[in-house]
């Protein structure tokens, strides 16, 4: 294989000085367009192109864009992040950039830093899903831009989906089918899109005539997984005045609602209507087939991904002329109906 051609082979083919070569290739400096000429063309004749990594050095930027989720998440068997990420990947592909994908503990220290974060080889950084405080507080500090998807923070940039949009969705369609003695079932309550789902959900309820009352809003701090589905169903089943129909916080709590259900010999739809949230692959395979909101995965990481790649690589002179406010933006959601509910 020939050796690769380089700025050096291209400044003795057009008799310049690398320097500038670097001029023309980056097209900075006053250069004489005879040369700039002459150059482009012993560029071209040898097939010269410009590494990313020049490139990136001589603008003070690395091409580079992080992606950082809890190892948690990245473990689940249900790969909602793994789809997020996904579509960053994507749309960093689309642009021209790489994304460099690390995992942080639940419980977070310094000691936990991702690499590329402590070594300073990305321009940027993409955290998806909910991470430990004291990571968000050193990336605020590093000075790196970020963009928060599927999660919420005071002052950053975040993307969230539609989550009081595809609660509201939730409610209408039960109190259409009938219910008006309607649950709400969730976890992890700090979690600002599962208390989103919860709120909205309930003030829709409400808005329609049929209040959920305080006991049919179970919840606690713990992961929202299919166990803690299971653990918290089978409280809710087995209360003195069992819903009619339960909304879950996301489809694995869902699932682990429809364990519980089984368990106790109740039909689904007929004895309790059941609904989810995300459509993870799951969902449509369940028994019966889980009726739950969609959220459109990769176009999540895809956006975020974006609105990170404008603020961390703006391109052309105009975008750095105007002040970047933080901003939250939108995925919208729908409602799959299955036989659930």
């Amino acid at each position: 294989m020939p050796d690769r051609v380089t700025i050096t082979d291209v400044a003795a083919q057009a008799g310049v000085s690398i320097s500038t070569v670097s001029l023309v290739m980056n097209g900075k400096g006053a250069v004489a367009e005879a040369t700039r000429s002459r150059v482009q063309t012993a560029a071209t004749r040898l097939g010269y192109t410009p590494s990313r990594t020049a490139r990136g050095l001589a603008a003070g930027r690395t091409g580079n864009l992080g992606f950082v989720l809890r190892e948690d998440h990245f473990r689940q068997s249900e790969p909602f992040y793994t789809r997020v990420f996904l579509g960053a990947e994507f749309e960093a592909r689309r642009r021209g950039l790489y994304v460099l994908l690390a995992t942080v503990p639940e419980r977070y220290d310094a000691s936990h830093a991702p690499r590329f974060l402590s070594e300073h080889s990305v321009d940027g950084i993409v955290v998806a899903g909910r991470v430990d405080g004291d990571f968000l507080d050193a990336l605020g500090r590093s000075g790196l831009p970020y963009v928060l998807a599927d999660y919420a923070r005071d002052g950053a940039p975040s993307v969230q989906v539609d989550n009081e949009g595809g609660a509201a969705l939730v409610a209408a369609h039960l109190v259409e089918r009938g219910h008006t003695r309607a649950a709400f079932l969730g976890a992890d309550r700090d979690h600002p899109s599962l208390a989103a789902r919860c709120s909205a959900f309930v003030a829709s309820m409400a808005a329609a005539g049929h209040a959920v009352a305080d006991a049919h809003v179970v919840t606690d701090d713990g992961a929202a997984d299919r166990t803690a589905g299971a653990r918290l169903g089978a409280h809710l089943l087995d209360g003195p005045d069992r819903p009619r129909a339960v909304f879950c916080g996301n489809d694995a709590l869902a699932l682990g609602l429809l364990d519980a259900a089984r368990d106790r010999g109740l039909d689904v739809p007929s004895d309790l209507a059941v609904v989810g949230f995300d459509d993870v692959e799951g969902a449509a395979l369940a028994a019966p087939p889980l009726t739950t909101v969609r959220v459109c995965k990769e176009q999540l990481g895809e956006v975020a991904l974006g609105v990170l790649a404008e603020r961390a690589v703006p391109v052309g002179p105009v975008a750095a002329r105007f002040d970047r406010a933080s901003s939250v933006t939108q995925i919208a959601t729908d409602l799959v109906v299955r036989a659930s509910s």
